[in-house]
């Protein structure tokens, strides 16, 4: 399957020039559109309908998942109903199935990587907070679990390993990303993992498994490669 993957449009009130380029074309030669979150600014219902607009004219099926600036106005769920009402087939913690392929996504969370992981011990505000970076790589491994298909593409908007926000400043490294969703991903086993929302991070990694991971925020692969996009074959 010939997948192009795209993260952080960050549409806003209006369609830009540079939202019209990005998407011009995105879908030619590809059988899916992943869209890694963070697809509004703030989270409002008039800037995805802006975005939705534009993808109208990308005719290949799409798979989304939300971001954290989608949650900012507390509308995520009207967000997803326009998604879905749209044809576009939204994950959070869910699966789906196209042409043999299995899709599993969810937004992911904050928590730290490898040996900087943040423990949910002392204040209870502390507890809670990792408590949903847990929730979140529970619920991806679970949803996995229910995929049987050869072959598995897991979507994030949040970074399961540091490779791919190596870039981004080292204090923010822990509020990018969350390790527990790469040790979720490689007990189950996917193909490739894809997520956006580190701006200033690294095109590619791997986790501790060796799934290849990367990271499709627009503003990494303008840096690194020809297009502000992902292409990828599973």
């Amino acid at each position: 399957m010939r997948i192009v993957a795209v993260g952080d449009l960050h549409c806003r009130d209006h369609p830009t020039e540079e939202l019209r380029t990005l998407l011009k074309g995105i879908g030619d030669g590809a059988d899916v559109l992943v869209l890694a979150g963070d697809l509004t600014e703030t989270g409002l219902p008039h800037e995805m309908e802006v975005l939705l607009g534009m993808l109208k004219k990308v005719n290949v099926p799409k798979i989304a998942v939300l971001g954290n600036h989608d949650y900012e106005s507390d509308q995520q769920d009207t967000l997803t109903q326009m998604l879905c009402d749209a044809d576009v087939r939204v994950l959070n913690g869910t699966v789906c199935e196209m042409d043999g392929v299995g899709f599993v996504g969810t937004k992911g969370f904050c928590g730290g990587f490898d040996n900087l992981f943040i423990q949910p011990f002392g204040e209870r505000a502390l507890k809670t907070f990792i408590q949903t970076s847990i929730e979140e790589a529970v619920q991806l491994e679970n949803a996995l679990a229910k995929l049987d298909c050869p072959r598995k593409v897991a979507i994030l908007h949040y970074a399961p390993i540091k490779a791919t926000v190596e870039g981004e400043p080292p204090e923010l490294h822990a509020f990018l990303g969350c390790s527990r969703l790469a040790n979720a991903l490689d007990r189950q086993g996917v193909a490739a993992i894809l997520h956006g929302h580190a701006h200033y991070g690294s095109p590619e990694g791997r986790t501790p498994g060796g799934i290849p991971v990367y990271n499709v925020c627009r503003f990494v692969q303008a840096r690194h490669g020809p297009h502000p996009y992902c292409r990828l074959e599973v």
